[in-house]
């Protein structure tokens, strides 16, 4: 083993930026030596968010020459503000008289595909974008089918809503490119660790554009203002190997023989009349949460599937400089050198589960029905997450027990019926009911409200008599008790915004554990959100790239028309 340039006995070279040098209790002159090595350093907000000071607090605490670090490299960043005295806990790699001869994330290779033998996508959000991805890894080709509208159209549509107070049902925020994920934030957090790499999701995205940073931070975030164009790229990446892309291609019927699938009917709704297409193959079904006209479809054609638990309640908006007090302890908020707080909350009332859900710092609640007389809430922040106010769902967990009836579509019926009474409490607009938190839980009519991002406009409402008790009472007990634990946050300075009610897919589509294939039908992988095995951006993409593994291995055992 070389070391080049240095004597110590003590020491192994690092071989690229895949090694590192144990560390020394004597450290020789290594003013020539070649090398990188990894510390886990604490410091002050403002030496941890600069490259030239974290070599400057290296070397000094090291012992190092800071001449001789020629770059820096952080791989894990994360904030600890449980106390007054705030620290930045970062993983940093220090390259010592040596550049990074790699890049910051690991580049997958796309081959070409055409003429491979060809697998249905149907969606295009993060399910189905890496399910299509992993597709082309694996030599198959991936058609797409899209209901809605490339990510660029899909803005015109969306700014519609705020102008004309109507809701296109087949391009919206939560149908199109990129699905409800592409504009409301683009949070890459994930608990659900165990269904797989998720690391592979993140280095493929900042392959396609989004900052390296995302494979640092604790919470990594790219941002409803920039992740747009990284799907683009996804996107263009499926062409260029060969995939193909169907925009308005709504999936109508899912074509079986006996009980295999062997492709799916689709409507072209970029022609008027309506046109109508076959595509032939495996289908990996990736609709999103809110493709209620898929799920009656399913139940209808006695498609195996089972109710599943989704929680309702309200977005709920302060100032950000306020959270940013709360959580930074400071009256003077977060300051210079830290980003937008974030804040989660969890308790328990009545049995149930009340927690903070899909946190927004500095960013917008934004307007998310996708058809008719619905009022839906999400929230949404720009990569610099620089807006006054700062946003999170507040939601009460809802079982299916909790609702009469044994149909099973009743959760999603309990969905839409909130949301039609949110519509009708707006003058049946898309003008959401408000209410100041505080009078909420005292249960007062709020005669004026504070300023929101929320741009179709709030109309005050008493959101304490018409909300299902179910989910009033729980909101007003867990708010007291997050008021408790954070001096502050319970205030009439926010406002809760009704109503939050599309959080996950109010149905499983039963698949089998081990082919993740449907427990009937051969050849249909039921995936991501839509289909009831995923939470958000990095499960739906760990989960699509698990189902496109699954299909691949179908596929080696059958012929493809």
């Amino acid at each position: 083993m070389r070391i080049h340039g240095c004597t110590a006995v003590n020491a192994r070279v690092c071989n690229g930026a895949e090694r590192q040098m144990t560390h020394l209790r004597a450290r020789p002159s290594i003013s020539n030596c070649y090398m990188t090595e990894e510390y886990q350093i604490r410091v002050l907000p403002q030496v941890g968010c600069d490259e030239e000071n974290i070599k400057a607090y290296i070397a000094r605490e090291k012992g190092l020459d800071a001449r001789t670090i020629k770059q820096v490299r952080v791989l894990k960043r994360s904030i600890d503000a449980r106390h007054r005295d705030i620290y930045v806990n970062l993983t940093v790699r220090a390259y010592i008289n040596e550049y990074p001869q790699d890049e910051a994330y690991v580049r997958t290779e796309y081959p070409d595909v055409s003429g491979k033998p060809q697998v249905i996508v149907v969606g295009e959000g993060p399910g189905g974008l890496f399910a299509s991805l992993r597709l082309i890894e694996l030599g198959y080709r991936p058609v797409v089918l899209e209901r809605g509208k490339d990510v660029r159209e899909r803005k015109k549509d969306m700014a519609l809503i705020t102008k004309t107070q109507e809701v296109n049902p087949e391009s919206n925020y939560c149908f199109g490119e990129g699905g409800a994920g592409a504009f409301s934030d683009g949070k890459l957090y994930t608990r659900s660790k165990k269904r797989g790499p998720t690391e592979k999701v993140l280095n493929v995205f900042c392959q396609h554009g989004a900052s390296a940073g995302i494979l640092s931070d604790a919470h990594p975030h790219i941002g409803t203002d920039k992740l747009p164009r990284v799907i683009e790229n996804m996107r263009n990446t499926i062409l260029k190997s060969g995939g193909e892309v169907h925009f308005q291609t709504k999936m109508t019927a899912i074509l079986l023989e006996g009980n295999k699938v062997a492709g799916v009917r689709a409507e072209d709704m970029s022609v008027r009349p309506y046109g109508t297409k076959e595509f032939r193959g495996p289908v990996i079904l990736a609709t999103g949460h809110s493709a209620r006209d898929v799920y009656r479809y399913l139940a209808g054609a006695g498609i195996e599937m089972e109710p599943k638990g989704i929680a309702v309640g309200v977005r709920l908006e302060h100032p950000a400089e306020l959270i940013d007090q709360i959580q930074y302890h400071s009256k003077n908020g977060r300051g210079k050198y830290l980003p937008t707080a974030e804040y989660s909350f969890v308790t328990q009332v009545e049995g149930r589960g009340v927690y903070s859900f899909c946190m927004c710092p500095g960013g917008f609640v934004i307007p998310s029905a996708t058809g008719p007389e619905q009022t839906v809430t999400n929230g949404m922040s720009p990569a610099n997450r620089g807006t006054k106010w700062s946003n999170a769902g507040m939601v009460v967990q809802l079982n299916p027990e909790d609702v009469e009836g044994d149909g099973l579509l009743r959760i999603m019926d309990y969905q839409e019926r909130l949301e039609r009474d949110t519509w009708q409490q707006g003058n049946r607009r898309q003008t959401a009911p408000a209410q100041r938190m505080a009078d909420f839980v005292n249960g007062r009519l709020s005669y004026d409200l504070p300023k929101s991002s929320y741009a179709p406009g709030l109309i005050s409402s008493p959101l304490h008599f018409w909300m299902p008790p179910f989910v009033a009472k729980r909101l007003q007990e867990a708010f007291k008790t997050f008021g408790r634990h954070a001096h502050g946050f319970l205030t009439n300075e926010a406002v809760m915004i009704a109503s939050e009610t599309r959080t996950s897919s109010p149905v499983r589509i039963l698949r089998d554990r081990t082919t993740l294939m449907h427990v009937r039908l051969q050849g249909l992988f039921p995936c991501g959100e839509g289909a009831g095995y995923a939470g958000g951006i990095v499960s739906a993409g760990v989960d699509g790239e698990r189902c496109a593994e699954m299909a691949a291995e179908y596929c080696s055992g059958i012929s493809l028309s």
